[in-house]
């Protein structure tokens, strides 16, 4: 099937590692320019090299989101972005015993995004097309005791892309929520080999693998997805032959929910 992403140009934010790399490289490979976001000089480049070498297209762009004035400096990238995926957020170690951060990781996971996608749909609306895709989490329907703050602000993205979604109706542009389970992550391997390890259950990844499966986020396919795999639900996402889909929320959790 063709996705029909060739030429068009996508940011990706919190893409010079992690889910967001796998995310921007499967966009890249599908045609997309991609724009490879980090927070610090040097963050994107790597994963610029990768996506050239490959021999897609790539640039990368360095901005502070978690203010006002440092989203600012997207705001001439933004003027030529079709795609928009909102990758980035991260838990903060909050809990209900400590009320420290819990307004930074609502700012991490919720208004950084915001101020993104603000500077993005002028120019989508526009052309006449755009999609804005966000990452959410299958823990919002499964919240553990840690990073709670986390959690309360991961399950305002359902509501924020409904409310997106209704006011773009008619434009071109649409508006989701992917939300996957655990990924595997080359942090999350490393995480879960170190924890089974400790408790003796072998030393591959398949082995590991199986241990966190049975102790920590089971499935329904019994398996722990790639940041590629995630990256390639977010490409049919963001083409055009899901033109029909608006403001859902897609689980990408093999499952876990009813596991």
């Amino acid at each position: 099937m063709d996705l029909e992403l060739a030429g068009r140009t996508a940011l990706v934010t919190g893409s010079y590692r992690g889910t967001g790399r796998g995310i921007a490289g499967v966009l890249a490979g599908e045609g997309a320019h991609v724009v490879v976001h980090g927070f610090e000089d040097g963050q994107p480049d790597q994963v610029v090299a990768e996506i050239r070498e490959r021999g897609g297209s790539a640039e990368g762009v360095v901005a502070d989101i978690h203010s006002d004035q440092g989203a600012s400096s997207l705001a001439e990238v933004a003027e030529g972005v079709d795609v928009l995926v909102n990758n980035y957020g991260a838990p903060g170690g909050s809990s209900w015993s400590d009320m420290a951060v819990w307004a930074e990781e609502w700012n991490v996971n919720v208004l950084a995004s915001v101020r993104v996608t603000q500077l993005c749909l002028p120019a989508m609306r526009n052309k006449g097309w755009g999609r804005v895709v966000y990452l959410g989490t299958v823990g919002t329907h499964q919240p553990n005791t840690r990073n709670a703050g986390y959690y309360a602000a991961k399950t305002a993205l359902p509501t924020l892309v409904r409310t997106l979604a209704m006011e773009v109706r008619g434009s071109g542009v649409t508006a989701n929520l992917v939300s996957p389970g655990m990924i595997a992550t080359p942090e999350v391997q490393a995480m879960v080999m170190r924890r089974a390890a400790r408790d003796s259950q072998g030393d591959s990844w398949p082995q590991a693998e199986r241990w966190a499966l049975d102790n920590s986020m089971p499935n329904l396919t019994e398996h722990i997805p790639t940041p590629v795999d995630i990256g390639r639900v977010v490409a049919f996402v963001a083409s055009q032959a899901a033109w029909h889909i608006n403001g859902a929320d897609i689980a990408v959790d093999g499952g876990a929910r009813d596991a």
